[in-house]
């Protein structure tokens, strides 16, 4: 079993960037496929970005491709969202998720274990 805490969020204007991390704990994070999601009040949570562990592949939701990046440092076992150019459409709880799967990545079904969430508030 895996546990993962995610760190980094804030307020942060338009534009502006931050780096959110998923740590993990109990065990290493590179046996595992690792996504980001993210929720805004009153909608359901929605893919953001993932890390395949096999090779590293990554993918990304159409609205953050070309501002976002996934990274991940296994031997810090940890897993990153760099997130450049934010927009106040970017605000939502963040939370990262791992499985063992490295299928079907962009549904939250594919994953087992989740993070609390970090909340990432972009003002205009």
């Amino acid at each position: 079993q895996v546990q993962l805490v995610e760190s980094g969020g804030g307020l942060v204007q338009a534009g502006g960037s931050l780096t959110l991390s998923c740590t993990a704990s109990g065990r290493t994070i590179s046996s595992y496929s690792v996504g980001w999601f993210r929720q805004a009040p009153g909608k359901e949570r929605e893919f953001v970005a993932a890390n395949r562990w096999i090779d590293s592949y990554v993918y990304y939701e159409d609205s953050v491709k070309g501002r976002f990046t996934i990274f991940r440092d296994n031997a810090k076992s940890a897993v990153y969202l760099q997130m450049n150019s934010l927009k106040p459409e970017d605000t939502a709880v963040y939370y990262c998720a791992a499985t063992w799967s490295g299928s079907s990545l962009e549904g939250p079904d594919a994953y087992r274990y989740w993070g609390q969430g970090t909340q990432v508030t972009v003002s205009s």
